[in-house]
């Protein structure tokens, strides 16, 4: 029997201690250490029958190396592929994360379900009547996928070993055991054991891995950070209850951008794709309001156009409320300070709440623009004629700055049947005689005088 023995390990980021402390000197938080039992004997392979690895590696000269285009499994999902970089990778390892009930396990058995490859989805959560009963509200006939419900790894290992499977897919990582290690299932040795045992099966026999990983209440992923860094890609599946539509994030990926983004909406029979999420993020309305302007944006290589609502009033309190949902606080307060600073908008007394329509969040700096130009409409109550929109950044000296894929945004403008369209002087653009048309603009003042006289 081979000695036992305890450690002690952060449960916010996985440092371990040889005794207990009150702060984590990695991440400083309180109170977050745990003692874990910790077995200390051989580790076998993940194989059953601890046979060698058939893939042996030798040192090669950088010109032996061939640079063949790596074979991509089609997930037969673009806003899947798209995210990814173009498919999935054989033998890599994805981390899906997001927030309870959000639907991680329907996308990934909806993908399972739809594959032409062998699949063996291993679930810890649900039972298999429990799949069945969600697989056949999405795809109820597949022939290719094979349920599992088990948390031992060793097990797990077995079944396949004796499928063979194309893609595995385990749901979700926090739920596995393996016998090599004594602490419970979701502690920190755990999960990094787990995930050993499987980037040691993927990269010796080629095979996809698909982790469901859950995210602690500050929205990261649950159990170590080292976590992440294992596995070659990680995914952030988020979006607001109250509406339909679910954002695919790539927040690292070894294989392609970390800037694209795929859009689904929830439906009664599974998720569906959104090939034109322009159409869905711009309301409607046949009415001219204030406070309303349209921003074209680009997620990767994925030209956007956003609706951008702003309400501005009279401060009802002493100190005025700044209030945004899907756009940065403090670029907010940043963009009203030039206006104040630059243009002479006395704003400091009055309430501003922004709000980006179809509760998706935007970083892009390309917006600003469009963001100041919904505010000015709002506190003169004077709608922005329809057919214009804006794709330009502020500066701190209520300069137009340039942005990036200009060219993108204008086409993406234009198809959608937009006539007008702000971007900076500065910007390079190869377009010619183009159906839209482009409004060079330095400064504040410029667009303020197009807009509103």
């Amino acid at each position: 029997m081979a000695k036992t023995k305890t450690a002690f390990f952060c449960q916010n980021c996985g440092a371990q201690y040889p005794k207990w402390v009150g702060q984590c000197s990695s991440c400083k938080q309180w109170n977050t250490i745990v003692e874990e039992i910790v077995q200390k004997e051989e580790k076998k392979s993940w194989k059953s029958d601890n046979s060698p690895s058939k893939r042996t590696s030798r040192p090669l000269k950088l010109s032996e190396i061939t640079n063949e285009k790596e074979i991509r499994l089609d997930a037969k999902d673009l806003e899947f592929n798209r995210v990814l970089g173009g498919g999935i990778v054989p033998g890599s390892l994805i981390l899906l994360g997001g927030e309870p009930g959000i639907g991680k396990s329907t996308l990934l058995l909806q993908i399972a379900l739809k594959l032409q490859y062998k699949t063996l989805y291993v679930s810890g959560e649900e039972s298999q009547k429990q799949i069945k009963m969600r697989a056949e509200r999405i795809h109820p006939n597949s022939e290719t996928c094979f349920i599992l419900t088990e948390t031992k790894t060793q097990n797990i290992f077995q079944h396949i070993s004796s499928v063979e499977p194309d893609l595995v897919v385990i749901d979700s990582i926090q739920t596995l055991h393996t016998d090599y290690i004594e602490s419970a299932a979701g502690s920190i040795s755990q999960i990094r054991e787990c995930t050993a045992e499987l980037i040691k099966f993927a990269k010796e026999t080629n095979t996809p891995v698909i982790l469901v990983g859950h995210i602690t209440k500050d929205g990261t992923i649950a159990g170590p950070k080292i976590l992440e860094h294992m596995v070659d890609t990680v995914l952030q599946f988020e979006g607001d209850r109250n509406y339909v539509y679910r954002i695919l994030r790539s927040l690292k990926n070894r294989f392609g951008s970390t800037a694209e983004l795929g859009i689904y909406e929830m439906q009664g029979s599974g998720l569906r794709e959104v090939n034109n999420p322009s159409e869905v993020l711009i309301s409607k309305n046949e009415e001219d309001l204030s406070g309303t302007a349209i921003a074209a944006t680009v997620e990767g290589m994925r030209p956007l156009l956003i609706e951008i609502q702003a309400l501005v009033s009279t401060a009802v309190y002493g100190t005025p409320q700044r209030s945004a949902t899907g756009f940065n606080a403090k670029r907010l307060n940043m963009l009203l300070a030039v206006l104040e600073k630059r243009a002479g908008f006395k704003l400091a007394a009055k309430d501003v709440f922004l709000n980006i329509t179809g509760g998706i969040s935007v970083d892009d700096p390309a917006i600003d623009l469009a963001v100041l130009a919904a505010i000015l409409s709002s506190n003169a109550d004077i709608p922005i004629e329809k057919g214009v929109c804006f794709a330009a950044e502020i500066g701190l000296a209520g300069e137009v700055r340039p942005v990036q894929r200009v060219d993108r945004r204008i086409l993406e403008a234009e198809k959608l049947g937009f006539n007008r369209i702000f971007v900076s002087k500065s910007n390079k653009i190869g377009l010619k005689n183009t159906g839209i048309q482009v409004q060079l603009v330095s400064k504040i003042e410029d667009v303020i005088s197009n807009l509103f006289g």
